[in-house]
């Protein structure tokens, strides 16, 4: 986790081979949001020069990565074309990339990962796990970027309508499991490939919490395992909200420790600064002295 005082647990160095040596465990991702309609900060960053000026914050405050999204995934959320969305991300991607911010863009479209990629993103993060964009597999291989891969039941407009499993950490288990697999037929290298449970994608409250506890068995699948509770929903019902749409802040760091300590790689936050400290303080422990 990199912070510009110095204080780091991850190198911000050139990409290298694997995703395990370009970010270090554990590594936070910053929200950036460049949408009117995300779940818990629609429109505050909707203008590009707001936008450039948080994921500037987010990346001073240590994130590994800033992901900038330009279409919410929201539950309830409607799509937006292609050219929608690159007119919110472009303006933002080309600042940032030209201040050295490191990037991911958050996508399930071929043209607009395309376009990200040329502008520095090193990362696509897709909900979908190239389900959506039959071109967009092709696009990552020939740009040779790392890819999160994410399990979502349904889709964003339709996936909170009553999720249902039999043994929900065994299915997505076997759902990224098949996806890794495709994506390393359509010429994605393995080591490139992280993986995402989708907390909040198509699951209820207590299924997103047992993911959580069993996420060593996701952790056997052996590709780093990226994280997104903050603000979810289900942290508001935990502690007792129980028409919550936006969980706390305190909720949150509780989440991304237990979620790291249970093998999680990746957190993927909003609040940057808080959970790089409690990381900081999760590996302390862990480590049972404050350096390495």
């Amino acid at each position: 986790m990199n912070r510009t005082d110095g204080a780091t647990l991850n190198a911000v160095s050139a990409p290298r081979t694997s995703i395990e040596e370009r970010w270090l465990r554990p590594a936070v991702m910053g929200v950036l949001n460049v949408t009117p309609d995300s779940f818990s900060d629609g429109a505050r960053f909707a203008s590009p020069a707001d936008a450039v000026a948080h994921g500037l914050r987010l990346a001073s405050e240590g994130a590994a990565l800033v992901d900038v999204g330009g279409e919410s995934t929201r539950p309830g959320a409607e799509t937006v074309d292609a050219g929608e969305e690159l007119r919110r991300v472009v303006p933002v991607l080309e600042e940032l990339a030209g201040a050295g911010v490191p990037l991911s863009i958050d996508t399930s479209k071929a043209e607009v990962a395309r376009r990200a990629l040329e502008l520095g993103a090193e990362l696509v993060n897709d909900v979908t796990a190239l389900r959506g964009d039959p071109d967009l597999a092709k696009v990552v291989a020939e740009s040779d970027a790392y890819v999160c891969l994410m399990h979502m039941q349904g889709d964003p407009r339709t996936m909170q309508a009553a999720p249902r499993y039999d043994d929900v950490t065994a299915e997505v288990f076997a759902f990224l499991e098949e996806r890794i697999a495709f994506a390393v037929d359509a010429g994605i290298a393995e080591e490139r490939i992280c993986v995402d449970p989708g907390i909040g994608f198509g699951k209820t409250p207590d299924q997103n919490l047992e993911l959580v506890r069993r996420l060593d068995e996701l952790v056997a699948l052996g590709r780093p395992i990226v994280v997104g509770l903050s603000r979810k929903s289900t942290l508001a019902r935990v502690v007792g909200d129980s028409e919550g749409k936006v969980g706390s802040l305190a909720a949150s760091l509780a989440a991304a420790v237990a979620a790291f300590e249970r093998g999680a790689w990746m957190l993927r936050a909003h609040d940057v600064r808080e959970t790089v400290e409690a990381l900081q303080v999760a590996v302390a422990v862990e480590r049972g002295r404050i350096t390495a």
